[in-house]
């Protein structure tokens, strides 16, 4: 083995140390573990407070629900509604993997080679797919959130220009009335099919392959927070603008990421202001 042989295994073991050690927290904002300070969390009406940091599972939120409860004048009901969120398993299974063509646009866990150490994770091809059940959800919901990524329920998404919250108004009409009046086209993006968002299965990380979850987000609300690979670690950044849902009954929403990391810097642990307007 000659000297720049040497050099280029050793580099290479050096990076694929680094991508194992990130399974243990060096990669920040992807790999942190969960420290849980909710019991110190006093969320206000009109913010979530969500631990959204495990791979494995959706966090639902229900907005009629939501309304309700503060309709009703219950504090300590709505407290709890704003910070506590059941998580869904993603499905898996034993079955085994196909070389199948992607897109098949079936349940199941369908996995991709990610260029991190070169181009990026924008560069990416589909190696298998196994399948699974569909996901399961509550019998009422949203939105559901899964770390950086974000779907409804048969809804879609605006992003505007507007990042201050107090100046959004009661009443959708209006809002929407002034967001023309500006020049906006209001384009509404509904969920897509997507297999290489929902990352779920590291086991193969090492060699660059990673596991996602086949299914429907919503690639505009799921815009509020990105990760960048490279760098390793990887960075995150977040758009603080004001994001706008429309539900599958009409009914609108306006959302906006406040933070994307806890008091003790774990990132996917989310700060959402959210209003329900008529």
């Amino acid at each position: 083995m000659n000297l720049r042989t040497t050099i280029n295994s050793i580099l290479t073991g050096c990076c694929l140390l680094l991508l194992t050690a990130s399974c243990e927290g060096v990669m920040g904002g992807l790999y942190d573990k969960n420290s849980d300070d909710s019991n110190t969390v006093a969320a206000t009406a009109g913010t979530l407070y969500m631990d959204a940091t495990d791979w494995t599972k959706w966090y639902y939120v229900d907005f009629d629900s939501l309304a309700t409860i503060a309709a009703n004048g219950d504090a300590e009901a709505l407290q709890k509604a704003q910070t506590t969120f059941m998580g869904y398993a993603i499905p898996d299974s034993t079955a085994t993997e196909r070389n199948a063509a992607d897109s098949l646009h079936q349940p199941g866990i369908y996995t991709y080679w990610f260029d991190v150490f070169d181009k990026g994770i924008s560069n990416n091809k589909f190696s298998s797919f196994r399948p699974t059940a569909p996901q399961s959800a509550p019998a009422s919901w949203t939105i559901a959130i899964h770390r950086d990524n974000v779907r409804t329920n048969g809804g879609a998404a605006y992003e505007t220009d507007l990042t201050d919250f107090s100046r959004i108004p009661d009443r959708a009409t209006q809002l929407l009335d002034s967001l023309s009046a500006a020049g906006n086209q209001l384009s509404w993006t509904a969920d897509t099919w997507s297999e290489n968002d929902v990352w779920y299965d590291r086991s193969r990380m090492l060699s660059e392959y990673i596991g996602s979850q086949g299914i429907a987000i919503n690639q505009v609300l799921s815009s509020w927070m990105t990760f960048h690979i490279p760098p390793i670690p990887p960075s995150a950044t977040s758009n603080n603008h004001i994001f706008l849902l429309r539900t599958k009954e009409g009914k609108y929403i306006a959302l906006q990421l406040v933070n994307y990391m806890n008091s003790q810097g774990t990132k996917c642990w989310m700060t959402i202001r959210y209003k329900c307007m008529q």
